[in-house]
């Protein structure tokens, strides 16, 4: 199997400098107490989708643009965790114009640049989570639930299309690679009435990997160095340095041994930051 490296890609040199001091702007921001998290929602959401009606009057919008506007700032659109009965209100009012921000962002023309994507996620990331270590990785619409009961270490890659469901709680540890429409959960509901809910917390060891289209659901432990096969739910634990496979999923290949696998020289992440 060939060895292929992410190759380094270049953008010109005006647009990336118009991507870095935007970044930049927004962080500090971010950074900042003081700033209200609305209006900066608001204010980078109208940017991004209207900037045409960026300073029109209300009263001279019609029906259509002001319903549009409005769905700019998080204060007029509710979110389906905030109808959840156990949110932590408080908290969720916090991260919640970043999360509406995350989403509305991904929509736009700028969230399908690569480069500008996994850097503006990774400020939002290190806003939300309750943990965020360093070269957090995401890409195209990824959807979390509160957001605050997150954990990601290291080096963790979350791939387009997943759902990262943390009533409960996710905690993933260093080097985690999240595939392509895959689901980590960390709630269930009673079989007889669906308003009884359970939610324990879902661990992703270090270095798991969980492929295309695979679910695992919550409360179910992925030891460090296990994998889940594609299409696979994970109902239980996965010991470590194995591979499973099927609904429900059962371990059924074992990864070679740390000492024994071939060794590659080390080489650098275009996107790491």
């Amino acid at each position: 199997m060939p060895f292929l490296p992410l190759r380094q890609v270049s953008i010109p040199e005006a647009a990336g400098a118009a991507c870095n001091a935007w970044l930049s702007d927004i962080a500090d921001q971010l950074d900042n107490d003081d700033r209200d998290r609305n209006e900066l929602c608001r204010e980078i959401l109208t940017g991004l989708w209207f900037p045409g009606l960026a300073g029109r009057s209300h009263d001279s919008l019609g029906p259509h643009e002001r319903v549009a506007l409005a769905q700019m700032d998080p204060r007029n659109v509710t979110l389906e965790p905030e109808y959840y009965a156990e949110i932590d209100v408080e908290r969720f009012a916090r991260v919640k114009p970043l999360i509406w921000l995350w989403e509305m962002f991904d929509k736009s023309a700028a969230g399908e640049n690569t480069d500008l994507g996994v850097r503006f996620r990774r400020i939002l990331a290190r806003h939300i989570f309750r943990r965020c270590g360093a070269n957090f990785k995401c890409f195209q619409f990824v959807k979390v639930s509160f957001g605050y009961n997150i954990e990601a270490g290291d080096d963790v890659v979350i791939h387009r299309h997943v759902l990262l469901d943390d009533r409960g709680g996710i905690i993933m540890g260093n080097k985690v690679s999240i595939a392509d429409y895959a689901n980590v959960y960390s709630h269930t509901h009673d079989l007889g009435d669906q308003r009884v809910v359970t939610s324990p917390v879902t661990r992703l060891g270090d270095g798991v990997r969980i492929t295309y289209h695979a679910t695992v659901l919550a409360g179910a432990n992925m030891e460090a160095d296990s994998m889940l096969g594609s299409m696979a739910v994970a109902t239980k634990d996965v010991p470590s340095g194995k591979v499973a496979l099927g609904i429900p999923a059962q371990p059924k290949l074992s990864k070679p041994a740390i000492e024994e696998r071939e060794t590659f020289p080390r080489t650098g992440d275009p996107l790491a930051g």
